[in-house]
């Protein structure tokens, strides 16, 4: 079993920076970089959404952005860390949301997202 720990949130301002990370633990062991992970959000009363998402081919990184975010969101990988990060520059009120990691082929229990708030 695995499960995934997401941090990082606040509140912050219209045009301010966050960075969450995602860690994932439990029966992964030392192969967290065959999956394709992937950062998302939800909305009070919206579905959840994808935002990012990673894989890593060789020593390659594959990345693929939603449009709403292309330009101001980073997704990057330790996978010596077992962890994914999502950098969020320039936010908008419009990315208030839970914010959540997975795993995108075969999602695992779904963790605990870390509270992303913008407001002035």
């Amino acid at each position: 079993q695995v499960q995934l720990v997401e941090s990082g949130g606040g509140l912050v301002q219209p045009g301010g920076t966050l960075s969450l990370s995602c860690a994932a633990s439990g029966s992964i062991g030392s192969i967290f970089r065959i999956y394709t992970m992937g950062w998302y959000r939800q909305a009070p009363g919206k579905q959840r959404e994808s935002v990012a998402t990673i894989a890593s081919v060789g020593t390659t990184d594959y990345i693929g952005y939603a449009d709403f975010v292309k330009g101001r969101f980073t997704i990057s990988r330790d996978n010596a860390k077992n962890t994914v990060y999502l950098q969020m520059n320039s936010l908008k009120p419009e990315d208030t949301a839970v914010y959540y990691c997975n795993n995108v082929r075969s999602p695992w229990d779904w963790g605990q997202g870390t509270q992303v708030t913008v407001s002035s």
